[in-house]
């Protein structure tokens, strides 16, 4: 992908299928890597990504934020490194959590989660700003 900037048509929709999930890799203080399991938005500029606040991984590209991300499905998968950038504004992760929610879970279940617990927490999303995005398989 010549601008990661700029989604291809085909890895865009790979990435906005609904059953997707991405494995998000960050750094740890020590240099070994952490790994987790993560819901994400499709953006022009790049990925929303979202936690609670004081998890491992947003501690992590908080320090520093160098990351991958791979979604997939079987052997077809889109493997994206870059940067995370963190976005300060609760209203705005609270929102885009809110919006992940009604991604991944059905309508009454996710309207449960967001009043009963994320709306609770402090949140905090970050832009994971592609600097490369390379396609295996022949995506789905």
């Amino acid at each position: 992908m010549t601008d990661p900037a700029v989604w291809e048509p085909l890895v865009r929709r790979f990435l906005e299928a609904r059953d997707r999930y991405g494995v998000l890799a960050t750094v740890n203080p020590d240099g070994t890597p952490l790994q987790a399991v993560i819901w994400y938005l499709v953006e022009d500029a790049g990925l929303v990504i979202n936690s609670k606040v004081g998890r491992q991984w947003p501690t992590n590209l908080l320090r520093d934020p160098r990351c991958s991300l791979t979604v997939e499905t079987g052997l077809d998968y889109v493997a994206i490194r870059g940067v995370a950038e963190a976005i300060g504004d609760q209203e705005r992760a609270q929102a885009d959590i809110a919006a992940m929610a009604r991604r991944y879970d059905p309508p009454e279940q996710a309207e449960r989660t967001i009043a009963n617990q994320f709306q609770k927490e402090t949140r905090i999303s970050f832009l994971l700003r592609p600097r490369s995005v390379r396609v295996y398989g022949g995506l789905e």
